[in-house]
């Protein structure tokens, strides 16, 4: 089945090229079928980029998923067309008048920054707080996994030492939950950030079980125990060329950047790149999307609790 989203985003086109299903509201609307229904808080700054690569991951399995997409209205997007957001985004203050099978919320280049001091905290605090009662599962990407699990469970993020950046190897903690069902033991996932979450600091919260780890970056994946809640600290959704477009942005700006590890050929930016991530990052939004939100969610929103 299809991914629906609204007619005319530019997403569209890129994943009808590459064979995605996409439907439009209009066909959409020819069909008795309740599908799920995402809403996806966008705080990259290349809006329209992130737009494409998470349907391309949300449209790969058998459910109808109609996506919608939300915006901060505490925040000013200096990277996008604002005809484009008035287009295609809503506010919080339109979102949370509807309940919503899942809710995905993106990374967003703050990490550095003390959450309180982001200029859109106490909006996102807002929505986590009414996501409890009006969004049956929440996944978290890279930032907004780390202000999840400190807003909801008090963990701090931790600086590192130099940029987390490349893509790298992990390992299934527990191979009988459904999150991670059907991985490999050993997976591949890009990350990109300059903080990072104690995995000691997951372990000892019993809300929260660590799902993936890697041995050199540490913790990849958790989730609460009923799956309403999870973090990602990578971003398995990440285009072929997204960490060369950053690396080649950072050398021209005449940043202190290092080459993306496991990424390149040979980690050679002469010799091309090796995808590693794409079958699982497929199989993580399949498993969420399957087992977290369509197998539990109830039919009419209106019971969500």
């Amino acid at each position: 089945m299809p991914v629906r989203i609204q007619d005319g985003l530019p997403a569209i086109r890129t994943l009808a090229r590459e064979n995605v299903f996409v439907m439009t509201e209009q066909r959409a609307r020819t069909q008795d079928i309740r599908p799920l229904r995402l809403l996806v808080l966008n705080l990259m700054p290349t809006k329209i980029t992130t737009e494409t690569q998470l349907l391309r991951v949300l449209g790969n399995t058998p459910l109808q998923v109609e996506v919608s997409f939300l915006r901060m209205a505490s925040h000013r997007s200096k990277n996008t067309d604002p005809q484009h957001l008035d287009a295609f985004y809503q506010t919080f203050d339109e979102a949370k008048q509807q309940r919503w099978d899942g809710l995905v919320i993106t990374g967003a280049p703050v990490e550095q920054m003390p959450f309180d001091s982001v200029n859109y905290w106490d909006e996102l605090v807002q929505i986590f707080e009414w996501a409890r009662t009006n969004v049956f599962s929440t996944f978290c990407i890279c930032w907004a996994a780390q202000a999840a699990l400190y807003y909801y469970y008090g963990i701090e993020k931790e600086p590192v030492d130099s940029k987390v950046f490349g893509v790298f190897e992990h390992r299934v903690k527990d191979p009988k939950n459904k999150l991670t069902r059907g991985f490999d033991d050993v997976f591949y996932a890009p990350h990109s950030r300059h903080t990072t979450i104690d995995v000691a600091a997951v372990e000892a919260c019993r809300s929260v079980e660590v799902l993936a780890e890697s041995p050199e970056v540490g913790l990849y994946l958790a989730a609460s125990a009923d799956g309403r809640l999870v973090f990602a600290t990578g971003h398995s959704e990440y285009d072929t060329d997204t960490l060369k477009l950053e690396y080649d942005r950072d050398v021209a700006a005449g940043l202190d950047i290092a080459v993306p590890a496991n990424y390149f050929v040979d980690d050679d930016p002469g010799k091309g790149i090796v995808v590693r991530w794409r079958a699982h990052a497929n199989l993580l939004y399949s498993n969420w999307l399957n087992y977290c939100v369509y197998q539990e969610t109830p039919y009419d929103l209106s019971e969500l609790s």
